[in-house]
């Protein structure tokens, strides 16, 4: 299938909030057209380029759709939009002729083997790092956090979790990219075990330090 692409420096997840403001002219004729059109738009990380006001960027391979599911309108075209992550897609060609934003053909991207007997057993295990990080993360930065209970079947929960971890974006695409549920299941655990580590050092040094931990 054929969709509109919007890259960014953020990485979208199936099932993750994302909240975007949409002012240049090229991505408010993109999203008139999808809402006019019910239809979504693809998010990709940046490998090369810039967001906005600038040639239209280099994105890596593997993204995930957005569905807007609230718009607020601001007047001049620009709009507050809130979106959600669907699902994971692979880009098999790219277009910037035909539009002023980047069209791209891609392919459906499942996660496989998510209802495994491996990854069965594991993923409970993963709200209780998700807790603990969290826990930690809120003192480090001197914030609170409401707690966010992993809902869902096998594949929602991991992707839940890899959405909210604060590491570089690189590694967050990596997650992103996986095949298959044990592979992404093991690189979340891995990252959040790690983490919790650095944050459990970063209290007992004196607590936060400022730019130590990027918001994406």
């Amino acid at each position: 299938m054929e969709i509109p692409l919007f890259p960014l420096h953020t990485v979208l997840f199936p099932g993750a909030p994302l909240l975007l403001h949409i002012f240049e002219p090229r991505y408010q004729e993109m999203i008139r057209i999808c809402l006019e059109q019910e239809r979504p738009f693809g998010v990709v990380l940046i490998r090369k380029g810039v967001e906005a006001m600038g040639p239209l960027a280099e994105p890596h391979a593997v993204g995930c759709t957005a569905e807007i599911v609230d718009v607020q309108r601001l007047g001049g075209g620009r709009m507050n939009l809130t979106t959600l992550g669907r699902n994971r897609f692979r880009l098999l060609s790219l277009d910037s002729r035909r539009r002023p934003y980047l069209t791209a053909e891609v392919a459906e991207f499942p996660l496989q083997d998510a209802d495994s007997p491996p990854v069965d057993a594991a993923v409970p295990g993963l709200q209780g790092w998700v807790d603990r990080y969290l826990e930690h993360l809120a003192r480090v930065r001197n914030e609170q956090y409401g707690p966010v209970h992993l809902s869902g079947g096998n594949a929602a929960k991991i992707f839940l979790a890899a959405s909210l971890l604060q590491i570089p974006l690189v590694e967050k695409q990596a997650l992103l990219a996986q095949e298959s549920a044990h592979t992404l299941l093991s690189g979340v655990l891995t990252a959040y075990r790690r983490e919790v580590v650095l944050l459990q050092a970063q209290l007992r040094q004196g607590g936060s330090s400022p730019g130590t931990f990027s918001r994406n």
